[in-house]
């Protein structure tokens, strides 16, 4: 017998969760004829502990509150984060690196988390027999153990409490030793240690902390290491002599609170090089690496924020640097060269290039016959190679009228980076290219022959990655005499690149000022339609630093869901000359804001973006900058995803908890000054949020590993949601990280299958 039910009326959906209310305590604050409270200051005391468990729990309450805003996301993160880690290069070793007779390469071991550093013997294995399986290290022609392991990370990471991070890594002239520096995360710095490659063992000595630079003397007989204070200024330089018992050199020491030195030798390793910064000077030091207590003799002093490098050659010392010429101040970097036997003083120094205002130079590499230039023409990138040692009847000519050797590349190089190259006597330069339409391509150049290889990238239409261990077919370029206007392209077979299926367009957009700002819109080719895609919107400008436009692969994931990815290289940043830069710092900082501003309205205007799907994206600094956007035009946004940000610039340059350093001061701005102080609270993200406005739902990340403290992250979510309007679709969320993602893919793929998720559900759900 059949019975009839009634039917259930659907249940209605769950109520949205609410967000944590933290506790207010006002504390008042004023500077410069200026008063303001700040009712979450409470947040950044570290040794109040009431407020620290206060914070403990307010923490607890923004986890369990943004696993419920993303709960509904689960299934879609777990495909995201599927999606992404099947794209992770699965590289099974780096590409070997040839220096003197022994190849040097990183590769995994199955089932560990670290990677091992290891090395063969060129003449022993001309190429990786063991191309599936470089783990065995083992040559099945001789039967012989073809590997030496110098340091398995894995080990390491036994020494530091589970964790092994790296920051420096040098191997000595002599190939003799190892010197490197650990992170100990209990501490909070990085530990300095030299290790015996011929017997695998720690040296009993140099064992320093707080290590921020090291540079080898004396054929690897002697190792010179700079050490920092208690807030994390390089304010010491000393030399240890590896294998003797006594104690380690000072060479250099500054008190002054204002100075930081480094160190580093020259590419030949016949001298060491020391910089000394200053908020009056910049000054460059010459060590003799074969005495290295010997004495430092001056080869530069110029105005501070400049950018010094010296290098050696044949008896000639080079300097590339961005320095005042003759007092008047230049946009972009210039290559110098005096003799190394020069007396005069101050010494005399030469151009090696006249000045051209259309072809600049980004970046200089040498060996023992050629220079190599990164150069930009016209906003496009590219290599060029000169034949050293110079001619001194060329020496100040253009440079179309040197020999020029030019390598070809594919269309949308956003950037070029030279090295590692260790190996002065080598004519073969390695570089890596990045583009936003092309995984990053590592290349070996031999500058003698013209020939260009392909050692490393990531074929993503095969989802494999392509290293070819010295067995790969090379393309011969031709020399290309005296003409930089030839615009050869590279056969688009060779590169894997992935234009067939994702557009890159480049545009410039007026800003406010009439200043044009360069903007870079990527898009699937097949998901493109004029005004209905949702966008996402990239931004940094600050520190002089180009915005990363390279290929990503998690953003795989959103181009082919038909979102638009664009990037605005606002002002303040990189790429357009020293002048680009200082029209975005510190009391011109509110120029990048408005930049981009102007960039996502042009999105909308020009219909690249849905007009209510507008996303915005920015990392550290660039989260200070997509933040003071939203407080100017919050309307503008729908979402926006703000990573270890930079938000209440107004406290931490004020009363630093953490350690700052100059640059973030000539970034921002000294609170002491009072045009400097209007300028930091005129954009700070945290002093202007906009009361009784509707924002943007926001995911803000944030770590206790960063170097911007948690509380600023957590002030401002908190200052967010008291004062704008509450709408629990556009929620503000605040995910937290114990571990430093960069260093584990687990998390790499987790945290971008989160964001993505974020994303898509506050856009296009």
């Amino acid at each position: 017998m059949e019975i009839c039910k009634r039917p259930q009326k659907p249940q209605p959906p769950p109520a949205p969760p609410s967000p944590p209310k933290p506790p207010k305590k006002p504390v008042s604050f004023s500077l410069h004829g200026e008063s303001w409270e700040d009712e979450y200051n409470w947040m950044s005391q570290l040794n109040d502990k009431v407020a620290m468990r206060h914070m403990d729990v307010y923490m607890e309450q923004e986890e369990k509150y943004t696993e419920a805003v993303m709960s509904d996301t689960e299934r879609l993160q777990s495909k995201l984060q599927s999606e992404i880690a099947s794209r992770l290069a699965a590289e099974l070793a780096t590409p070997p690196l040839r220096w003197g007779p022994w190849l040097y390469y990183r590769r995994v071991e199955e089932g560990k988390q670290y990677t091992v550093l290891c090395r063969r013997l060129a003449k022993l294995n001309e190429e990786f027999i063991s191309n599936k399986s470089p783990s065995s290290g083992f040559d099945f022609t001789s039967g012989k153990k073809i590997e030496q392991k110098l340091l398995d990370y894995n080990q390491e990471a036994e020494r530091f409490g589970g964790y092994a991070y790296e920051e420096l890594s040098e191997v000595s002239p002599d190939h003799r030793y190892l010197a490197y520096t650990m992170y100990d995360k209990d501490n909070d710095y990085f530990k300095l240690s030299v290790r015996d490659l011929n017997f695998g063992s720690l040296c009993s000595k140099p064992q320093a902390d707080r290590v921020s630079n090291i540079a080898w003397a004396k054929d690897g007989q002697a190792l010179l290491y700079v050490v920092t204070d208690n807030k994390k200024r390089p304010f010491r330089i000393y030399c240890s002599m590896i294998g003797s018992n006594e104690e380690d050199v000072l060479i250099l020491e500054e008190p002054q609170e204002n100075v930081h030195l480094s160190v580093r030798h020259t590419k030949d390793f016949q001298y060491l090089t020391v910089n000394v910064f200053s908020t009056q000077s910049s000054k460059v030091y010459l060590i003799n690496a074969a005495d290295p207590l010997s004495g430092l003799t001056l080869v530069w002093e110029c105005e501070p924020n400049t950018h010094c490098i010296v290098e050696h050659h044949q008896g000639y010392l080079y300097l590339f640097t961005d320095a005042a010429m003759q007092g008047q101040p230049v946009d972009h970097h210039y290559l110098l060269r005096s003799p190394v036997t020069s007396s005069c003083i101050p010494r005399n120094w030469e151009n090696v290039f006249a000045n051209d205002q259309l072809l600049t130079i980004e970046d200089v590499d040498f060996c023992h016959s050629h220079l190599l230039l990164i150069v930009k023409d016209r906003q496009k990138y590219g290599l060029y190679s000169v034949s050293l040692p110079l001619s001194n009847d060329k020496v100040g000519g253009h440079l179309q009228e040197f020999n020029l050797q030019k390598l070809p590349f594919p269309d949308h190089v956003s950037q070029i980076f030279p090295g590692p190259n260790y190996d002065f006597n080598s004519s073969t330069m390695r570089f890596t290219i990045t583009s936003p339409v092309m995984p990053d391509a590592v290349v070996d150049y031999d500058l003698l022959s013209g020939q260009w290889t392909i050692v490393q990238q990531q074929n993503l239409l095969y989802e494999r990655t392509r290293v070819l261990y010295g067995s790969a077919s090379s393309t011969s370029n031709s020399r290309i005499p005296n003409n930089l206007s030839e615009n050869s392209a590279a056969d688009e077979s060779t590169w894997n690149d992935l234009s067939e299926y994702y557009a890159c367009d480049e545009y410039e957009v007026p800003s406010y000022d009439g200043a044009l700002i360069p903007l870079t819109i990527l898009y699937s080719r097949h998901r493109k339609t004029n005004g209905e895609n949702p966008g996402l919107l990239h931004g940094h400008g600050a520190y002089g630093e180009v915005l990363d436009k390279r290929w990503r692969n998690e953003m795989k994931s959103l181009l082919d869901r038909g979102w638009v990815i664009a990037y605005a290289d606002v002002r303040g940043g990189g790429g357009g000359g020293r002048k680009w830069y200082h029209d975005g710092r510190r009391t011109k900082k509110l120029n990048s804001v408005k930049d981009y501003i102007c960039c996502a309205k042009f999105l909308i205007e020009r219909e690249v973006v849905q007009e209510a799907k507008l996303a915005g994206c920015g990392y550290s600094a660039g989260g200070f900058l997509v933040a003071s956007a939203i407080n100017y035009c919050p309307d503008l946004f729908r979402a926006a995803v703000l990573k270890v940000p930079f938000l209440d610039p107004t406290h931490t340059l004020l009363l630093p908890i953490l350690p700052l350093t100059p640059d973030d001061y000539e970034e921002f701005g000294y609170p002491g000054d009072i045009e400097d102080f209007r300028s930091i609270r005129e954009c700070s993200p945290y002093d202007n949020i906009r009361k009784d406005a509707l924002y943007p739902a926001i995911l803000v990340t944030s770590s206790f590993n960063t170097r911007f403290g948690v509380w600023e992250a957590a002030k401002w979510v908190a200052r967010v949601r008291e004062y704008s309007i509450y709408d629990p679709s556009r929620p503000v969320i605040l995910n937290l990280t114990t571990d430093i993602v960069e260093e584990n893919r687990y998390l790499q793929s987790k945290e971008a299958a989160m964001e993505t998720a974020f994303l898509i559900k506050m856009v296009d759900s």
